[in-house]
Order: structure tokens, then C-alpha cells, then sequence
């Protein structure tokens, strides 16, 4: 069966709906603190993984190219965490930061802010203007990291296969409707999936190495494999940087085949 992401803004019931699905079909659940533990296996903080995966990066963050090590990270820890299927995963853009793989099913949910505003107020100890401040700054934090990111609108329903509404829907019956549909065919994983997402993984680890190596941190490329043929796009410096890129990427396990054609350097244009 297949990966499900489920993207929702803070007290929004994402968490309930998960560990729901999780029994119900089995899966394992999937949050952000397993992917950043995973990704900060690497040498890097947890709380600044935290922190890229909620806030679009500043200027700074930019120019030293940290966010862009930190999301490499975050997007490769996520893909090896639900690398074989049945998994449910309920973080922010779980469905874009498995873009490229196979089908994934890709659950929205939303809830009256009366709700929301409830559950922050129970679980963070707040009053209920300081809960509403908390989640307006949250969902405005979410929606221009998605925006930056990848150019998409958060709330866009055409970003998901379904969308859920907990006005007057509970989260079992939420928990069913999303049950049902990830029996359907269309959501098996499939040996073609399996591939896909190997070809996803491969691709995510040689960019996670490309970041982490002192020489060819500063590059930021996409990776893309099929099988273990690998092609890396972007720009570089130079010559130079090209050959550090080819050493490091033919270095990753499973990588057999390297594609730099459209790796750009100012010397080979």
C-alpha cells in the first residue's frame, strides 16, 4: 500500500488523523521529530532543522546556503523513512518534499478556527487571543515557506487528492474516508512505485552528499536517477567544481552512470 502525507495547519487534528490511519491500515506514523532526528544524524542541529522546515529562509540564510543544506537533509531523511510504503507521514509539505517519486496519496485536512484556536489554548496554556496570534503566525509561516520553496499556494486543493473539512466531519470518520481511498488501486504500491522511489532515494542521497561535502557545499543542484544512472543540473564556478561534483556523486552507493551535460560552469558555456 501507499504513502500518505497530510498537510494541515497547527491544531488542525493532523496529528489525530495520522496515528488513526496508522491503525486502521497499519502503517507507520511519520512525524517531524522522527525526520529530524534522522537528518540530524549529520552533524546538524534539531532545533535549526525545526526551524527550516516551518519558516522560508532570511537573506542570510540564503547567501550561506544553510536552509538549502537543511531542507537537502529534511527531504532525504523523509524519503528514506517512507522508502518501502505503508507510512503516513503529517508534517509540513511531506507531499512536496516527495515530489518526483511515485503516486503518493495527498491528504489536506482543515478545521474551524474555534477548533483549532481550542486545542492550542489546551495543549500551549494560552489565552485564546494569544492561540489565535500563535496559529495566524504559523499558517502565514507555512504558507510563505511553500510559497518560496516550491511556488505553490499551501491551501491550493489542487495540490491534493483530498480535501477534508472538520466542521462536521469527526476525525473517524476523516480517518475512514481517507481509509477507503488509499485501498484503491490507484494507491497500491506497485514495483513500478518501489522503483520510483528508489530512483527518489538514490537521487536525494547524492544531493544530501553534494551539500554536506566542504568543496561543493555552496552548489545547489537537482538530482534526478533512474536505476543508477544519475543527472545533475545547476550552476558551478568552474571546471574545477564540476570534477569535485563528479567525484562526489560517482562516490554515493548505486551510482553507476553520471550525467553532468547540464551542469553549467561559466568555462563550458
Amino acid at each position: 500500500m501507499s504513502v500518505i502525507t497530510i498537510s494541515r495547519g497547527s491544531f488542525s487534528g493532523g496529528k489525530m488523523l495520522a496515528q488513526c490511519l496508522s491503525k486502521e491500515l497499519g502503517y507507520r506514523c511519520v512525524d517531524r521529530e522522527v525526520i529530524v532526528e534522522r537528518a540530524a544524524a549529520h552533524g546538524v542541529s534539531q532545533d535549526e532543522l525545526r526551524d527550516a522546515m516551518q519558516k522560508p529562509p532570511t537573506f542570510m540564510e540564503r547567501i550561506q546556503h544553510k536552509k538549502y543544506l537543511y531542507l537537502v537533509l529534511i527531504q532525504a531523511a523523509l524519503i528514506e523513512e517512507v522508502r518501502t510504503g505503508k507510512a503516513v507521514y503529517h508534517g509540513n509539505a511531506g507531499h512536496l518534499l516527495l515530489k518526483g517519486g511515485p503516486h503518493i496519496l495527498r491528504v489536506r485536512i482543515i478545521a474551524p478556527m474555534e477548533l483549532r484556536v481550542k486545542m492550542a489554548q489546551d495543549r500551549l496554556k494560552l489565552g485564546q487571543d494569544e492561540a489565535l496570534d500563535y496559529i495566524a503566525r504559523m499558517d502565514q509561516d507555512r504558507r510563505k515557506w511553500t510559497q518560496y520553496l516550491y511556488g505553490v499556494d499551501w491551501s491550493d486543493s489542487a495540490n491534493y487528492d483530498i480535501v477534508l473539512n472538520l466542521e462536521y466531519m469527526d476525525i473517524s470518520g476523516a480517518c475512514q474516508a481517507v481509509s477507503t481511498l488509499a485501498r484503491q488501486r490507484c494507491f497500491d504500491f506497485t514495483p513500478c512505485c518501489q522503483a520510483a522511489m528508489d530512483d527518489l532515494a538514490l537521487a536525494s542521497q547524492v544531493r544530501r552528499e553534494l551539500a554536506l561535502h566542504d568543496s561543493t557545499s555552496h552548489v545547489e543542484v537537482e538530482v534526478t536517477a533512474k536505476g543508477s544512472a544519475v543527472r545533475i543540473a545547476g550552476s558551478v564556478s568552474n571546471m574545477w567544481e564540476v570534477e569535485e561534483v563528479r567525484l562526489i556523486a560517482a562516490a554515493v552507493p548505486g551510482v553507476e552512470t553520471l550525467d553532468l551535460d547540464e551542469l553549467a560552469s561559466p568555462s563550458r558555456s
